[in-house]
């Protein structure tokens, strides 16, 4: 039997993943997408635009979002590790710096890890930060 705060917590989730799922299609320019998302200054290719590995590196360590998850992302030996505490559990993923953002697989699926705005993250906890990262509208973490 799960326990009730966790019931509560996906519940909590579920509905805001409803609310962002219902959003009208008709959104303002200045909420892109995390996928469209490009730092400030960064250039390059529409496809992979150019990186220095240095702007990625500055997002080594942690990252909070709501309720005591976060996003840690870690480099040894040249190669990322992304920690991720959601509401269901913490789960450890391989990662590669791919142009600006960094890529993992999880559940089958290749996810990138942007650089954006608490409103990019979709999530009302965040919209007024201003240094975040975003994996998709509704999982976001930030730093300030």
């Amino acid at each position: 039997m799960v326990p009730a705060r966790t019931r509560l917590r996906r519940i909590i989730l579920f509905s805001v993943f409803l609310a962002t799922a219902c959003e009208k299609p008709n959104r303002p320019a200045t909420r892109p997408s995390a996928e469209n998302h490009r730092p400030s200054g960064s250039v390059g290719t529409e496809a992979h635009p150019a990186a220095h590995p240095a702007a990625v590196d500055q997002w080594l360590g942690q990252w909070n979002g709501p309720e005591g998850t976060y996003l840690r992302i870690a480099k040894k030996a040249g190669r990322y590790s992304v920690r991720i505490q959601s509401l269901d559990g913490v789960a450890t993923y391989a990662a590669t710096q791919v142009g600006d953002h960094i890529e993992f697989q999880r559940d089958g699926k290749t996810e990138s890890i942007r650089a954006g705005s608490g409103e990019q993250t979709g999530m009302k906890w965040l919209l007024e930060k201003k240094h975040c990262l975003v994996i998709k509208v509704g999982e976001g973490f930030c730093r300030d």
